[in-house]
């Protein structure tokens, strides 16, 4: 039956909407948006911080893996009670499982393996699973520990959603790149107490209200880490810091855009080991853009 010109008007409307709305919407502001629906996206995976369940510091010998508060590597219950035991020592680490308990190194079915960290030269950890568990060795400091993930934790189950101050352009600033003649060692506390040595390339300028102001980021230039803290964190904002990427411009200008600035993990799981801003990138004045304190668990 053929459609009349009424039907086929009604049909099409909900595009025609759509088509409206779109242009009226601001690119820059639909860009923000799509970036923040993507982080969330991104802490709701099965691999994202909300699984974080569990870190263990390592002691000197055998650590034993179970479900039993003694253990000094406690898994959920659910899991074997005797999963295995790691042995420590000269930051090494091999692992070694209980008869019976079949896991998967890399995702390969192994009994024993010596098991790189996350300060390895490739950079990724060996991974050890067991059905929705799994688990890595990490460094911190002088400190190695186990970071276990659970795809089924608390904190992913009961995950409230991420909230942001509505996208303010003004807050998109353009910085000028100052380079260090040589990259610079950098110490940043962090909030279980370790030390976290990185590498600087350089400051970044910029004036907010008249006042020159000055970030210095660690990481390469081509992808810049700003671990900063505002007059806003505390009431608005997570009190310890806040992390925002940027890179260096053909140009040498920097783009600082706040409304990206997000929370470290801490906010969402009480283990893991976030840096904590240099006395330089507490700035005195507040920054209000980008995620705001987050309502669930964490540090």
């Amino acid at each position: 039956m053929e459609m009349t010109a009424t039907r086929w008007l009604q049909s099409i409307l909900p595009l025609l909407a759509a088509v409206t709305l779109l242009r009226g919407a601001d690119p820059y502001v639909a860009g923000i948006e799509k970036w923040r629906a993507e982080r969330e996206a991104r802490l709701k995976t099965d691999d994202g911080w909300l699984t974080v369940a569990g870190l263990f510091w390592l002691a000197e010998g055998d650590n034993m893996i179970g479900t039993s508060e003694r253990d000094r590597v406690t898994l959920p219950s659910g899991a074997p009670a005797r999963f295995g035991v790691i042995r420590f020592g000269g930051g090494r680490t091999h692992l070694t499982l209980h008869d019976g308990v079949e896991a998967l190194v890399n995702g390969k079915r192994l009994r024993t393996a010596e098991l790189r960290s996350d300060a390895a030269t490739s950079g990724e950890p060996d991974i050890v699973t067991w059905r929705d568990l799994s688990f890595f060795i990490i460094k911190r400091g002088d400190r190695y520990g186990v970071r276990l993930k659970d795809k089924n934790s608390e904190y992913r189950r009961n995950f409230q959603g991420l909230a942001w101050y509505p996208v303010k352009p003004e807050w998109r600033i353009i910085a000028r790149f100052v380079p260090y003649a040589e990259p610079k060692k950098v110490v940043l506390d962090s909030l279980t107490g370790d030390k976290q040595e990185e590498t600087s390339p350089g400051v970044v300028t910029f004036k907010v209200n008249g006042r020159e102001v000055r970030l210095e980021p660690t990481g390469p230039k081509d992808n810049l880490f700003f671990v900063f803290r505002d007059k806003t964190a505390g009431n608005s904002t997570y009190p310890a810091a806040r992390f925002l990427y940027s890179k260096v411009q053909t140009n040498g200008t920097v783009i600082l855009d706040f409304n990206k600035a997000y929370n470290p993990p801490c906010a969402f799981t009480p283990y893991a080991t976030c840096p904590l801003p240099t006395p330089g990138n507490r700035l005195p004045f507040a920054i209000p853009a980008g995620e705001l304190k987050y309502k669930g668990g964490g540090h």
